[in-house]
């Protein structure tokens, strides 16, 4: 992604600009927590603020305070220079101001209109009067360039115009302040760049903008200027004229950070998982997973590219033996694998990265020693007779916390107690210090600083490097296409094209995802 969507160095530090909102001396703290740590920031008429930040960071939660979700600890709020008081999601919007979540408050079952007019109801007398909401809804579609059919309904359109129709709901109610929370994360790379084409729209109308994510590229594509967040507090501001992917990443972390991967061309060896016509049914015995066949070899990385929520949970969770699915077969080293087995997929040389790792990576009540050896601890030299030997238990997890840079006070620290990141470290520590051909790595780097994530990319690539197998599944397109040596792409349950990454573009995996196959 380049900066088209970028303005001038001098238009970036435009002091014309008047200031519309202020957050002064903001403290937030939640039990054991302090998530904004005295934080100040400005929003100027007619500007993208980014805040940027990894995930615990305190961005979110400071946007929550803004809008009402949240009322902070200590600080004040300004809107144009006067002081305001924002005690719930009402007052934000009386005041003009609106939030996009990353996970959208839509009803499904109801039309774009009626969503649209629910809370903001327009009367006439004792009745609804949808002609006159139609109208302005219509205005608005094309005062902003929105076009979206009014009467379509919610869960039969595609996220990208879900979202659209989110922002149309805030401008609906007359926002002059827009926050859009992570909202590229279900969005295909062209529908990302359309959004990005939509916020200077809104800005070129006075509309002020404050874009909150991770994602280091799109902050220099498209804001004007750049808040970086750290556990808590500001540690920095820029603007992309100023900065580059390294500099932001530098702010994010307090180090340098290598970003790029650097890996040596594939040695692929045997196929180490074969799955053949595998269908399953989610929770609400749905078709999710529609007749996949797909092959891992050893010595490769095979990425799995789609939006969220195209079947790759269900998928992953079959796989590993956490759901049983309704036809088809998975085979390890030429095994067929039993269903609901995770300990014979274990001890068949399966690791598994899962994608959430509190509910399904760790017991959070254990110490770090237990959770070291989830996998093992049945066998020697941690157990013998049916008993347990506690010094090699311990000796264990003092090697891996070292050798994964686990922080953590001691190995006896419960795991509930460790940050994402380390939490993240001392899976990844169990799974590949021991014996496996095979890693599954569902969404491995979600929520972690960019530290942490490079040093989970450099684990995986030394895994691939020493001859394992290894399934990667992220809905990061740049974690799929740095990492990966071939790239299946999955929509709707299906897998659309297995393609060669160091030939595939972004613009051909974006529209895969969004389910265009090319003639």
């Amino acid at each position: 992604m380049d900066n088209t969507y970028s303005k001038t160095a001098d238009a970036l530090m435009d002091t014309d600009k008047s200031v519309i909102l202020e957050a002064k001396h903001i403290y937030k703290t939640f039990p054991g927590t302090v998530a904004n740590d005295d934080v100040s920031l400005e929003l100027r008429k007619g500007e993208v603020l980014a805040l940027l930040g990894e995930n615990g960071a305190g961005k979110s939660t400071l946007m929550n305070v803004i809008y009402g979700l949240y009322t902070q600890d200590k600080g004040e709020i300004f809107l144009n220079g006067e002081p305001y008081a924002i005690d719930n999601p009402h007052d934000a919007i009386n005041a003009g101001i609106g939030m996009v979540h990353q996970h959208f408050m839509l009803v499904p079952v109801f039309s774009v209109l009626e969503n649209m007019m629910l809370g903001a109801e327009t009367t006439k007398g004792p009745f609804l009067n949808k002609k006159a909401a139609e109208a302005k809804l219509r205005d608005l579609s094309e005062s902003f360039g929105l076009e979206i059919d009014p009467h379509a309904i919610i869960e039969e359109l595609p996220v990208g115009l879900q979202q659209r129709v989110e922002i149309l709901k805030a401008l609906y109610r007359d926002v002059e302040i827009l926050i859009l929370d992570e909202p590229t994360a279900v969005l295909t790379p062209q529908e990302t760049e359309e959004l990005f084409k939509i916020m200077r729209r809104l800005t070129e109308r006075g509309v002020s903008i404050v874009f909150i994510t991770h994602k280091l590229k799109e902050v220099l594509a498209v804001a004007d200027r750049i808040i970086i967040m750290r556990r808590g507090k500001v540690v920095g501001t820029t603007t992309p004229a100023e900065t580059d992917e390294h500099g932001l990443a530098s702010m994010m972390v307090g180090r340098e950070v290598i970003l790029e991967v650097e890996k040596a061309p594939a040695q692929v060896g045997k196929v180490v998982l074969e799955i053949e016509h595998l269908n399953i049914h989610d929770n609400n015995q749905m078709h999710s997973v529609r007749d996949i066949s797909l092959s891992v070899r050893a010595g490769e990385v095979l990425g799995i590219a789609g939006v969220q929520g195209n079947g790759q949970s269900e998928f992953v969770e079959a796989i590993t033996g956490l759901r049983r699915y309704n036809s088809g077969e998975i085979r390890i080293d030429g095994k067929r694998m039993p269903q609901e087995k995770p300990r014979t997929l274990v001890e068949h040389g399966m690791a598994h990265i899962p994608e959430d790792r509190q509910k399904h990576g760790l017991v959070l009540q254990y110490p770090l020693t237990s959770n070291f050896v989830l996998c093992t601890y049945y066998r020697e030299p941690f157990s013998r007779h049916g008993i347990l030997n506690e010094n090699e238990i311990l000796r264990n997890a003092e090697e891996l916390m070292e050798r994964f840079d686990v922080r953590a006070p001691s190995p006896v620290t419960v795991a509930g107690d460790l940050s994402g990141g380390n939490q993240q470290k001392v899976i990844v520590g169990r799974e590949l210090s021991r014996e496996v051909s095979l890693v599954i790595a569902n969404q491995p780097t979600r929520g972690l600083d960019v530290g942490s994530i490079e040093y989970i990319h450099k684990t995986l690539i030394e895994m691939r490097d020493a001859g394992v197998g290894v399934l990667l599944v992220s809905s990061e397109l740049d974690e799929i296409m740095s990492i990966s040596d071939r790239i299946a792409v999955i929509y709707r349950g299906e897998i659309l094209a297995v393609l060669d990454a160091a030939e595939a573009s972004r613009e051909e995996i974006g529209l895969l995802m969004a389910g265009h196959i090319s003639e």
